[in-house]
Parts: structure tokens; sequence; C-alpha cells
């Protein structure tokens, strides 16, 4: 876990921010710090959006940011058509506000089409006419919206040697569909149906570029950050250009390795010796996947813990401002847990601050249950 405290230089551009300093920063910006009074679609829309491959992660999300979260705030959000659940950046599932999906999704549109084909996916409809299948499927979804098993079933009669899996993941992985609820609701597994962006938000698809109000909105969440870091949130190609073109709206630092940090002229400065008290972050937090280089909030050491083989990104432990744990929440007929798992030793203050933590958790998401809360060994 990094220590230094040594404070960084707040004068002209070029100052050398360590990694303690940019912590701060990354803590400051995500109301990690200090519970945010903000709305929960004030908070996305700060964020960018929130990961959201499962459904329970975006909840607790808002639960660590902010001072009042209830988690029926969200549901309504989502059943009232603010917020949706769709594959946005990094052609990975994402909860936005409506307003952000209608402006960005023809921005990323290029970026999820070249992932797609350059996947295993992608070989599997190769000499389609893709535009054509797109289309077909958009068709079929204004009319009714289908999961993907009835989406593929209903593409086959048009292509009937082709896979109708494969036709259907190109239909959701790239052409502008919303997860109809209660998809991504909070502990619904059932399969997604999808419906077309613009029926379902009753608004086109903004065509004016987005990639510079999306970079400024990942800095002011995210920042001090390298053109790497922005790439790797958000999946663009050609971030250096967008960047130099922002470069009037943007300061620059560097961090302890020399690379260049960019940073909207009007962020607040990071404070390296704010304190960070123990935080419970979900599983999938945007924390962890927002930066090339996550050396600002976790240790690589601690990758196999955290990262699994299938994909999957743990809910996580903030001690002193970087992941120094897992934890996971298990609910029964009559009772539920939460069990942290330290990677080292806590002190009686950090036990006592994650348990307060962890019941204050249980009573928002499981209030009509019993509640505990165990420490495990790593």
């Amino acid at each position: 876990m990094p220590a230094s405290k040594t404070a960084a230089a707040r004068g002209p551009a070029g100052d050398t921010l360590d990694t303690r300093a940019l912590n701060r920063a990354l803590l400051q910006r995500q109301s990690l710090l200090r519970p945010s009074s903000e709305s929960p679609l004030a908070m996305i829309e700060r964020l960018g959006g929130l990961q959201a491959q499962a459904p329970n992660p975006p909840y607790l999300g808002l639960w660590s940011r902010l001072a009042a979260f209830r988690p029926q705030q969200l549901t309504e959000l989502m059943q009232g058509r603010q917020v949706v659940r769709a594959t946005m950046m990094r052609g990975t599932l994402h909860l936005v506000s409506a307003r952000d999906y209608l402006d960005w999704r023809a921005t990323l549109q290029p970026m999820l089409r070249r992932l797609f084909l350059q996947s295993d996916q992608g070989r599997a409809v190769q000499g389609m006419d893709l535009d054509a299948l797109g289309a077909a499927g958009l068709t079929l979804l204004a009319r009714a919206s289908l999961n993907a098993t009835e989406l593929g079933a209903a593409l086959q009669p048009q292509w009937p040697q082709r896979d109708a899996a494969a036709m259907a993941r190109w239909v959701r992985g790239v052409e502008p569909l919303i997860h109809v609820p209660p998809a991504g609701i909070w502990d619904s597994h059932r399969p997604a149906a999808f419906a077309p962006a613009a029926h379902w938000l009753g608004q086109p698809l903004s065509a004016d570029d987005a990639s510079e109000a999306m970079v400024l909105r990942y800095l002011a969440a995210f920042g001090p950050a390298t053109a790497q870091d922005i790439a790797a949130w958000s999946g663009l190609q050609g971030v250096r250009a967008i960047v130099e073109r922002l470069r009037p709206r943007l300061r620059t630092y560097r961090n302890a390795a020399g690379a260049t940090l960019f940073d909207p002229v009007d962020a607040p400065a990071p404070e390296p010796d704010a304190p960070a008290p123990p935080r419970l972050l979900a599983d999938f937090d945007n924390l962890l996947l927002a930066h090339a280089d996550r050396s600002r909030i976790f240790d690589e050491r601690h990758k196999a813990a955290v990262f699994t083989r299938n994909g999957i990104v743990r809910a996580t432990v903030l001690i002193d401002g970087y992941v120094a744990g897992t934890w996971s929440m298990e609910r029964g007929k009559d009772a539920a847990t939460i069990a942290i798992v330290p990677f080292a030793s806590l002190s009686k203050p950090q036990r006592a601050a994650l348990d307060e933590q962890a019941l204050h958790c249980l009573s928002r998401f499981a209030p009509d249950l019993a509640h505990a809360v165990s420490f495990d060994s790593a």
C-alpha cells in the first residue's frame, strides 16, 4: 500500500503529483472522502456512468458515495427512463443517464463495431451484410422487446444458414439498444430484453461528436489522468488528438514516472493529507476499471484476489484510500451477513469503521433480515 505523504506541488502546470496525491484526488472526486448530498441521477452523470455487468453493483456504488441513498431511487430512475442500462464505454454494460446516452452513444459506435469485429464473436458473423443484420434486428425489437434467444430465433428465417445466437450477439452488442427493466434492477436476474434506444427514449441519438465532452467528464471524475487512462476508460481511439484539441481547457501535471497527466483547469487541486475513512466499494466499481495505471488505488500484487479468471471484479475494502481487502454479502431466509476479508490485519478503529459501514449497508439492502458482520482471513 503506498504510504507517501509528500505534499504535491500546486503551482504552475507540470508539477509532479505523487501516488498519494492522485489517490486523494480520485477519492475526492468520487465522493469517497465525504459522502455527497447529490441526487442519484446527478451522481451517475458526474461519474460518467456506473459499471453494470450485474444488476446489484450500481446500487452499492451509489450507496458508497451518497449520504442518503435509497435503493428505490435508482429503480425509479430506470423505470422512469431517466437512467438506462446499455453497452457503452469499452463495450461493457453501464448505467448512464438518458441524456448522456443520447449525447454519447453515436460517438461510441465506431469503437463498439471495431471491438466486436476483433473478437471471437465477430468471426461468427463474417461474410454477412452486417448493416442489414443490424437493421433487421432494430425492426424486430421496435415491434416488441425480445431477449437474446428470442431475437436470434426471430432473425433466423432471414438468414437460415447462420447461427442464431451469433446474429443476436451482433445486434445487441453493436446496435443502440436499451436493456428494458426489470433488467438491471436490484436482484433481477432474468435474461434481459432489448429495445431500440430511440424507441425507448422517444428521441433520436445525437449525431454530434461527443468525444471532447466525454474526456472532460472523465477527467473531472477520475483525473488527473494520462491519455492512456482516458483510452482505457472510454475505449476511444485517437485520444491524444482529442486531448490536444482540449489543451486550452486543461492543465498538466506529471506523475512519479514522468508521464503527463491532464486535468480540467477548474478541477480542485489534490489534497494529499486529506483523511480517507474506510470504505466498502461495490463489485465492478468504476474506481478499479477507469485507469490504465491503477497504482493510485490498487497494488497489483493483490490482483488475483480481486480480478478473477472468469471476469468478475470483487467488491473491495478501502483502508487509507487504497484497496486493502474484499467483501461479500450473503442473504438467507432469515439473516444477511457481510463477510470482510482484509489482506492484512486491521486496527481496532479500522475494524470498527468497517463494521459500521457493513451494518449500514445491510440496513439499506436487507432491511427485513437479521444482520451480522464477519472478519475472515485472506
